[in-house]
Parts: C-alpha cells; sequence; structure tokens
C-alpha cells in the first residue's frame, strides 16, 4: 500500500461532560489510561500501523498543553519525519467561522486536497479498540462503496442516548437511531464505532457548500447523518472495545485491564500500540509492600498496600498506606496510614496521613488534578471538585 493512499482524520472535538473535572483542559484523547497509556495513542497507533502519513485533527484552545504535553512532535508514532504531515485544527476557529457564516469546513477541505489521497479514514476519540485500519482499508475497497462505517455487536447496558445504532441488512446500512435503552433490549447491537473510511472524492464534494445547511461541525457527526443518504457498506469489529463516555466507563475500562485475557487481547494482537516514552527507573517494591493484581508505570515508590488497582508514574504509596480498586494518575502520593478505595486520583493530588477516601464500583469517587486532601470523603459523591 503507498502511503500517500489514505489520510486520516482523529475527531476529538465532542464534549463528555459525563466525565466531569476529569477533561478540564484535557480532550478524553489525552486521558491516562492502563498506567502509561493515553487514549489517543490507540488512534495514532493504528495510523502508525496502517502506515498512514498525513493525520488532521482538531482540539480546542485550553486542550493545547496536554496534546503537546503528549504528542510533542509525533516522533513515537512515525509523524516527525519528512514524508509525514501532522496538521493541527482549532474549534474556536471553527466554530468562529460558522458564526461569521463562513465555510466552516474550508481547513480540512484545503487538508483534503493537499493530502492527493485516494481515502480518508475518520477515527473517534472515545472508542478504545485496537483496530487493524489495515483491514478495513481492504474491506472498503472490496466492497467499492464512497463509505464504510464499523461497528461492533455491543451491550446495551454499556451504552449512552449520544451512541448511534446502526439497522444492516446484508452487511450495507438501511437505517441508523440514537441508543434508547427502552427500544434496544438485546443482548448485544450494532454500536455505531465513529470509525469511518470514505473516499476522499466523496468526502470534499459533500463538504464543499455543507456549511449552507448548517451541517454539524463534528465530521463524525456530519459522516453519521451520511449513513441514512448514501449506500455504505460495514465493517464488523470483533477486537476488544470500550465505549468511554462517563466516569463509571472510564473506570470500568481501566479495571478491564487487570484481566490478563482482555490486556493481551488489547495490546498483544498483530497491531503494537505506541505511547511516549519515558526514561525512568522501575518501579520499587519495598520489602514491605504488599501488591496484588495491579499495574504500575515507571518511577514509583510502593511500601504499602495496592490490591486491584492502575498506578501510574512517579506515585509514592507510604508505609501503612493502602490502596484499593482505584486509578492513580502520575505524581500522586498517599501518605503513611491513608486509605483509597475506589477512588480515581486525578495527576498531583496528595492524600494526607490517615485520610479515608472511599468511593464504590458503581460510583468511584473522582478527585481534582492537583488537589490536596486532608478530610475524609466518604459515600457516593461521583465527581468531587477537590481539596486544598
Amino acid at each position: 500500500m503507498k502511503s500517500n493512499k489514505v489520510c486520516a482524520i482523529l475527531g476529538n472535538i465532542s464534549e463528555f461532560n459525563g466525565l466531569g473535572q476529569l477533561v478540564v483542559e484535557r480532550p478524553l484523547a489525552t486521558l491516562p489510561f492502563g498506567a502509561k497509556y493515553r487514549l489517543i495513542d490507540f488512534q495514532l497507533s493504528s495510523i502508525a500501523n496502517a502506515n498512514i502519513r498525513n493525520v488532521y485533527t482538531v482540539f480546542r484552545y485550553n486542550e493545547i498543553h496536554s496534546v503537546f504535553d503528549h504528542i510533542g512532535s509525533g516522533k513515537e508514532w512515525g509523524l516527525d519525519t519528512l514524508l509525514n504531515r501532522y496538521f493541527l485544527g482549532f474549534y474556536e476557529d471553527v466554530q468562529l467561522r460558522k458564526d461569521r457564516g463562513e465555510d466552516y469546513y474550508a481547513q480540512m477541505i484545503d487538508y483534503l486536497v493537499k493530502s492527493k489521497s485516494d481515502q480518508t479514514v475518520f477515527l473517534s476519540s472515545n472508542m478504545l479498540a485496537n483496530v487493524d485500519l489495515r483491514t478495513l482499508i481492504q474491506v472498503h475497497k472490496n466492497q467499492g462503496k464512497k463509505l464504510t462505517v464499523a461497528y461492533k455487536k455491543y451491550s446495551p447496558a454499556q451504552m449512552s442516548t449520544n451512541n448511534t445504532i446502526l439497522e444492516i441488512c446484508d452487511n450495507s446500512v438501511v437505517g441508523t437511531h440514537y441508543f434508547n435503552p427502552e427500544v434496544d433490549t438485546e443482548d448485544r447491537v450494532n454500536l455505531n464505532m465513529g470509525l469511518f473510511m470514505v473516499e476522499t472524492d466523496w468526502l470534499i464534494n459533500q463538504l464543499r457548500g455543507a456549511y449552507k445547511t448548517n451541517a454539524p461541525i463534528s465530521l463524525q457527526y456530519f459522516l453519521s447523518e451520511q449513513l441514512g443518504k448514501e449506500d455504505t457498506a460495514t465493517y464488523e469489529y470483533t477486537g476488544y472495545l470500550s465505549n468511554i463516555f462517563d466516569v463509571k466507563s472510564y473506570y470500568e475500562a481501566n479495571m478491564d485491564m487487570l484481566d490478563p485475557a482482555i490486556f493481551n487481547a488489547l495490546f498483544f494482537s498483530n497491531n503494537k500500540v505506541y505511547t511516549k516514552v519515558k526514561n525512568e527507573a522501575p518501579t520499587y517494591y519495598s520489602k514491605d509492600s504488599h501488591v496484588r493484581s495491579s499495574q504500575f508505570a515507571s518511577g514509583s515508590i510502593i511500601e504499602g498496600t495496592v490490591e486491584n488497582s492502575i498506578i501510574s508514574r512517579m506515585v509514592v504509596v507510604a508505609k501503612d498506606a493502602t490502596v484499593k480498586g482505584s486509578i492513580v494518575m502520575p505524581g500522586g502520593k498517599i501518605k503513611s496510614g491513608a486509605i483509597v478505595e475506589y477512588a480515581i486520583l486525578d495527576k498531583n493530588v496528595i492524600v494526607e496521613d490517615g485520610v479515608i477516601i472511599q468511593g464504590t464500583q458503581e460510583n468511584p469517587v473522582v478527585i481534582k488534578k492537583g488537589s490536596v486532601i486532608t478530610e475524609n470523603i466518604i459515600g457516593n459523591a461521583p465527581v468531587i471538585v477537590g481539596g486544598i
């Protein structure tokens, strides 16, 4: 496959209010995942593994620090070479164009024209999966249609009303609708993954003048609307997938990684997952530490008890401290005698001596980035604004 035959667009402008403080000044795409990864690593890795060299994405201004802090030059995904191109747009610029009545797809169209690609792949940011885009590209070519959409047979219990369901007959989409828990009661329904493969010339023609019809700013929503108009082929994805749209789904996706079978299915398929390299010492476990069924990144110091938890970089769990069923993001400090159960601690959270943070599996407590927690937090509160 020639590398310039396919270009990629990453969808990152959808808002996920159900994640609360976790997506303040960072997009869902750069949320930490599985101790040492970010969610965007999976989309970028799929693109790199398919030898796609042109990538376009849009973020909000207040998210850029988080994006550049992780992606940087894009070296880990092969985006820093002379042959590769990584383009960045801003949502606010697109919205301003719309408010002025101007063509808010102009920048995207310019990217598509200059890519000189035959096909374009669009990937949403909230579907955690390790997709082999080479297979999707081949399926799209074999079916010979302008538009192909990927779907997963998925449990309705793990969906939100913002998800769309595909109605499929003979490998073609015959209709779509938003998920309705009162209607979609089967064990498995056809979840639209927000993963599309389209003919680039067709997409350019569809986008030209689309602003005059008040089409959605989000290309994901725009393409979803085309499913009821354009003859659309389908691609069934059968690997691991997690639909992340709120605190609970994010928490459960991380906890899934403690199951060796699921972890291996996601990370050790034929497609390698790349992430930003950190040159740090391995995590240190003292002779008094007690660790069971947990994952750790590098650079941490573990002297207390950690069970069924995801521990990121540079975390300290002091002697006599306990962490159970929790996610601790980089820089967290759990001091002596503190207890953290069923919680998500954002970056650089400090839990003082003897303090108890206790949520539930159904409602994990979320602690805001940089908080210093000096008093007990016990109960079913889904989101805590922060401590000191």
